[in-house]
C-alpha cells in the first residue's frame, strides 16, 4: 500500500505554499489598509484590524518559510499554528455570531478566499513537519 505523501506531494504543497503565502499576504494587507484608511463609512475597526493580523501572519510565515534556520522553522510553526487557531475561532465565531466578527480573511473559514485561509495552515504543517524539509532547517551550512 503507498503512503499517503509523496515527496512528489510535499514538493507541490511547498510549490504552492511559496505563491499562497506571499499573495495571501498582499491581498490581506491591501484589504485591511483599505477598509482602515479609505473605505467611507468604517466604524467598526475590528474586523480590518483582525485581516491585519492575518496579513502580518502570512507575511511572518512566507519569510519563516524562506530562512532555512532552527528559529525559522519554529516561528513557522509557531506563525501557521496561531493562524490556524485564528482560522477556526474566528471561523467559528462568524457563523456563531456574525455581526460581532464582521468581514474579515478568515470570516466564515476563509470563505471570500476559497477557504484558502483553512487550507493553508494545515497544508503548512504538513510541509514543515516532514522529516526532508525539517532537515533542511535544521542544517546550517559550513
Amino acid at each position: 500500500m503507498p503512503a499517503p505523501l509523496s515527496p512528489n506531494l510535499i514538493r507541490a504543497i511547498g510549490q504552492i505554499l511559496a505563491v499562497s503565502y506571499p499573495l495571501l499576504a498582499l491581498s490581506a494587507g491591501a484589504r485591511s489598509v483599505y477598509q482602515l484608511f479609505f473605505k467611507p463609512g468604517v466604524t467598526d475597526y475590528f474586523p480590518p484590524a483582525l485581516s491585519a493580523v492575518a496579513a502580518s501572519v502570512y507575511l511572518v510565515a512566507t519569510v519563516a518559510f524562506v530562512v532555512r534556520k532552527p528559529w525559522a522553522w519554529k516561528v513557522s510553526v509557531a506563525a501557521l499554528s496561531f493562524e490556524l487557531a485564528g482560522v477556526l475561532t474566528v471561523g467559528t465565531l462568524s457563523v456563531l455570531m456574525p455581526e460581532f466578527i464582521g468581514r474579515t480573511v478568515w470570516h466564515g473559514f476563509g470563505i471570500d478566499y476559497g477557504f484558502l485561509p483553512l487550507v493553508q495552515p494545515i497544508l503548512g504543517l504538513i510541509w514543515l513537519f516532514w522529516p526532508e524539509n525539517r532537515r533542511q532547517f535544521s542544517s546550517s551550512p559550513v
